[in-house]
């Protein structure tokens, strides 16, 4: 597309989203701009745009539920003066993630000791449930 911007088909390809999910993001308010159209009302997307969007994909892999992830946008859309109220989302927002971590380290931490558990029970020719 003609000056650097990108169709909301290309965005969603690019960012692993569907036309659904963009439209949903958009009318939800989770943008940080509105979104631009064409000469022919159809929705493009210039670099910021897209790059907020890969931002979004990142927290909502992460959890940051919708209503967090709008509020920050309205807090970007509404510009400088509320720096503190983001880096305090954001922070609260990392705290959920190391949570998260914490649980998921320890998960794995089972999860390597049943792998090792079975592979020296096979390395060793046993048969029956090592369980």
């Amino acid at each position: 597309m003609a000056d650097g911007l990108l169709s909301i088909g290309e965005v969603g390809r690019r960012l692993g989203l569907s036309v659904h999910t963009l439209r949903l993001y958009e009318r939800a308010g989770l943008l940080a701009d509105p979104v631009r159209r064409d000469a022919g009302g159809r929705r493009v997307y210039d670099a910021a745009a897209v790059e907020w969007l890969g931002n979004c994909v990142k927290f909502r892999a992460t959890g940051m539920p919708l209503a967090t992830l709008g509020r920050l946008a309205e807090l970007v859309r509404a510009g400088d003066g509320n720096e503190v109220e983001r880096l305090d989302l954001l922070r609260e927002h990392r705290e959920r993630i190391t949570e998260q971590l914490e649980r998921l380290h320890d998960c794995l931490k089972l999860v390597d000791a049943k792998v090792d558990g079975y592979e020296r029970h096979l390395a060793a020719g046993a048969t029956g449930d090592p369980w």
